[in-house]
């Protein structure tokens, strides 16, 4: 174990400053400074995205604008990912002259922080802190369990994910995601929410390695030491904040 964290020192430390500046935007609880901070992490994913889809178009910067602007006005900003889409789709059948692949970013990541967003203003932040808990405790859970115990391989798609780590990852991720769930939900109800969030994470994970892998590429970006880019430190967040929303939606 001592060997597994000397070899992760880097990427120990840079998530440690990053949980701590998590928690401090958690403390201050500020909506103007939470929305700037979700603005600011899509834009960057977002470039981060064009790249592995291969997609150089300056546009859908400005597009990305819009709709971030209008999200902070807008109740449900998830509401927006469907405005885009029609305006794209309307686009594409007048003009016939619109590259497809333009609809991949606006489904990831701008669409999942539409709901990231939309996850804080329905439920507040402590439903942000109960989805870092989960997914950070899928990340960290597999990432040892895997380490120490893994032999199988999970899936193709990233080899280097074992089953017995995912398996590790879930359930730690679970009996965190209890032990953090919102007052309002029951054992049952924060056991099954934490459960199917822990896998939507372990998916979207999975999903930006694929992507990863079909652009030959290592990591999404460099900005993060130890963890590569926005994409790379974020992707399980991505998938499991928009399942958190649907289910708290369902369930509250």
């Amino acid at each position: 174990m001592l060997d597994i964290i000397s070899s992760s020192s880097t990427r120990i430390k840079t998530g440690l400053a990053l949980v701590v500046a998590l928690l401090i935007i958690g403390f201050i609880d500020s909506f103007l400074l939470t929305w700037l901070l979700f603005g600011g992490l899509m834009f960057v994913a977002l470039n981060e995205a064009m790249k592995l889809f291969s997609i150089d178009e300056d546009k859908l910067y400005i597009y990305g604008l819009v709709v971030w602007v209008a999200s902070y006005f807008y109740p449900k900003p998830e509401d927006l990912v469907f405005v885009i889409g029609i305006i794209f789709a309307s686009i594409l059948a007048y003009t016939k002259d619109l590259d497809k692949k333009l609809f991949l970013p606006l489904m990831y990541p701008i669409a999942s922080y539409l709901f990231l967003f939309s996850l804080y203003i329905s439920f507040g932040m402590s439903s942000l802190l109960w989805l870092l808990v989960v997914v950070a405790g899928a990340d960290v859970g597999a990432y040892f369990v895997g380490k120490s115990f893994g032999s199988t391989p999970f899936c193709l798609t990233s080899p280097n994910k074992t089953l017995e780590g995912v398996v590790g990852g879930v359930i730690t991720a679970t009996i965190l995601g209890v032990a953090f769930s919102l007052e309002q939900f029951g054992f049952w109800e924060s056991l099954f929410i934490s459960l199917i969030v822990a896998i939507a994470s372990v998916f979207g994970d999975l999903f930006e390695s694929y992507l990863k892998r079909e652009a030959d590429v290592k990591d999404s970006g460099d900005i993060l030491p130890g963890h590569g880019g926005i994409l790379d430190r974020t992707d399980g967040y991505l998938f499991g904040g928009i399942i958190m929303l649907i289910l708290l939606r369902f369930f509250a």
